[in-house]
């Protein structure tokens, strides 16, 4: 559990700051909403693997209380999601999460028909008020729009707008030369 959290800090550092000196991660650690829901969720983890009862539902209530953030007993969250406005993200059922993803607040991301959960690849943003509904997969480095409600798979390096999402190649990553 602890190495997880030094990574998260390290990952978060570098997501908030840019930098991974011992000042940008202790700030990160010190004064981050992040880093406590992030920390709050690896001991979750870290109860639910130990069989600990009770201890898991407690965190869940805590975190969702102080935080207004509700994730899952089942989620899996990679090292170093960024939660910039954690207020009314829902993250349910067994939805994985990649690394470095970024949560720009009131995002949900599960199902609405019990049929699967999302799974979202590393360095993603989801916009403010996504929505990432079903067994879909969003690709690495994929944006998704401010209110966009993704019901598909989004291939990695996309950008998904819209209600329903509609899905463009990202056209902010530089071109690599033959």
């Amino acid at each position: 559990m602890f190495g997880a959290l030094i990574s998260d800090a390290l990952e978060m550092a570098k997501a908030a700051t840019g930098a991974s000196d011992a000042r940008s991660i202790a700030k990160v650690v010190l004064t981050s909403d992040s880093y406590r829901i992030t920390a709050l969720n690896r001991a979750r983890e870290a109860a639910q693997a130990l069989h600990i009862p009770l201890v898991n539902h407690v965190l869940r209530v805590a975190q969702t209380a102080v935080m207004g953030i509700e994730i899952g007993k089942d989620v899996t969250l990679g090292k170093g999601v960024y939660f910039v406005h954690s207020l009314g993200v829902v993250i349910g059922g067994d939805a994985r999460i990649g690394d470095r993803v970024r949560f720009y607040g009131n995002n949900t991301v599960g199902t609405a028909k019990d049929n699967g959960y999302p799974v979202i690849e590393d360095d993603v943003w989801i916009g403010a008020g996504a929505r990432i509904l079903g067994p879909v997969r969003i690709g690495a480095r994929s944006r998704i729009g401010a209110n966009a409600v993704v019901l598909q798979d989004v291939p990695p390096d996309s950008v998904a707008v819209g209600i329903p999402a509609r899905v463009f190649p990202r056209k902010d990553l530089d071109e690599v030369p033959l």
